[in-house]
């Protein structure tokens, strides 16, 4: 038996070539490795195909610099939701309520700021605490008396809906003051000299680029030094290629536009850092922990109610910036806003690789998610494709990549 195990390609290293790993024994391996890390890689392969398949569709017309952009605008306030709902699942939880809370956090900074002149970065402040505390009301519901999350973000939705609408009295109040339109609609300023792309959005480009290849080298090191299995070196050299590229295209066709909007810097920073305390912090491994086995965390010491506290704390003020974003994109607070956008963000959470019965998820695998969203509004509409076959084929999206997860649990299972 064990020379069977040291015959076996998985006992040499990675990437090398000769013997049976070399020639078709390479192109095996590659596949192989594809087929582990399916839940990784699935979506973002389906993501790349739905943005070939709708810029051929609209001959061209998705991957031009100035709907690039407004791709990024129309759906940053989902991607916001997407990043707090994903930790929501991941703890075995649900959220109804951030569509309705966005709503009121919109009207809530309306009133402050057209209604009672409040300055803009005083009401934006307000906001987000006032969300972090309907968040945290929740999770107090949930967490210490036990009632069902399903049941508490229900009533949540019921409640901050008919707030809103007290509010605002049954009319649309705006338009915001200058400074918080931009949260919503504004540019990176021009530096440097005259050129025909924005020089600032070229400079952050490059530094997501070198970033991003250093944190996949020293990831791929690091699982190597603790004997864990990596992908083959040419399939690892093949997905930073496709990074690189990615991220040259979005910066080239940006940087020739406006430049980046000022929400995308806020959406790469809630990316990064909340990122890292699922990669790396203790909290973000409580939150694994409880969401995958809630009995084993107990009894290795994991305070599961304080845990899911914090979760939707954390929910609350994500909603509360992305009620800020819409608000100023809109330039207005209506009573109706807000509407479905609880099922974008859970559809989102899905579609990134979240589990239906919770631990299994990443924050990026919420980003690309919402992308396959974005993507999908952004491409019919251009095609002309009407409101009710879109709700249709992005349900059958959604019911696609729960049953592709469903599917892969059981043959990973066998």
């Amino acid at each position: 038996m064990s020379t069977d195990v040291t015959k076996s390609p998985a006992a040499a290293p990675p990437g090398k070539s000769g013997g049976p790993a070399a020639g078709g024994g390479l192109l095996q391996l590659v596949l192989d490795g594809l087929r582990r890390n399916m839940r990784q890689y699935g979506m973002l392969i389906a993501l790349g195909l739905i943005v070939a398949l709708f810029a051929v569709w609209t001959d061209g017309d998705l991957l031009l610099p100035r709907n690039v952009s407004n791709l990024v605008l129309q759906n940053s306030y989902v991607l916001i939701l997407a990043i707090g709902m994903m930790l929501v699942i991941i703890a075995g939880h649900i959220d109804l309520s951030v569509g309705s809370l966005t709503a009121f956090i919109g009207a809530f900074a309306a009133v402050l700021t057209v209604q009672h002149d409040i300055s803009w970065p005083v009401a934006v402040v307000l906001c987000l605490i006032v969300g972090a505390i309907a968040g945290s009301v929740q999770g107090f519901f949930i967490a210490y008396l036990g009632i069902p999350s399903f049941i508490v973000t229900l009533a949540g939705m019921l409640i901050f809906r008919g707030m809103t609408e007290i509010f605002l009295e049954g009319q649309t109040l705006g338009p915001f003051p200058d400074g918080l339109q931009k949260m919503g609609n504004g540019f990176l300023p021009e530096v440097g000299p005259t050129t025909n792309y924005h020089n600032i959005t070229l400079l952050l480009g490059l530094a997501v680029i070198a970033m991003v290849v250093l944190q996949e080298v020293r990831d791929r090191k690091r699982q190597q030094e603790f004997s864990l299995d990596v992908v083959p070196r040419n399939l690892f050299l093949l997905k930073i290629v496709a990074i690189v590229a990615a991220v040259l295209t979005v910066t080239m066709l940006l940087a020739s536009y406006k430049g980046a909007p000022i929400i995308l810097l806020v959406l790469g920073a809630l990316v990064v850092g909340y990122g890292y305390v699922m990669r790396n912090a203790v909290f973000g491994r409580h939150i694994y922990a409880i969401g995958g086995n809630l009995p084993a965390a107990k009894l290795s010491g994991v305070k599961d109610k304080k845990v899911t506290f914090l979760v939707f704390l954390n929910m609350g003020a994500l909603a509360a910036l992305a009620g800020l974003v819409v608000a100023a994109r809109l330039n207005a607070a209506g009573p109706k806003a807000g509407l479905n956008f609880e099922l974008e963000a859970i559809a989102s959470a899905f579609i990134g690789g979240a589990s239906m019965s919770g631990g299994v998820g990443t924050v990026l695998g919420a980003i690309i998610g919402g992308l396959v969203l974005g993507v999908l509004n952004n491409g019919m509409n251009l095609l002309g494709v009407g409101s009710d076959w879109q709700q249709v084929i992005k349900g059958l999206a959604l019911l696609a990549a729960v049953g592709f997860d469903v599917w892969n649990k059981r043959k990973s299972g066998s």
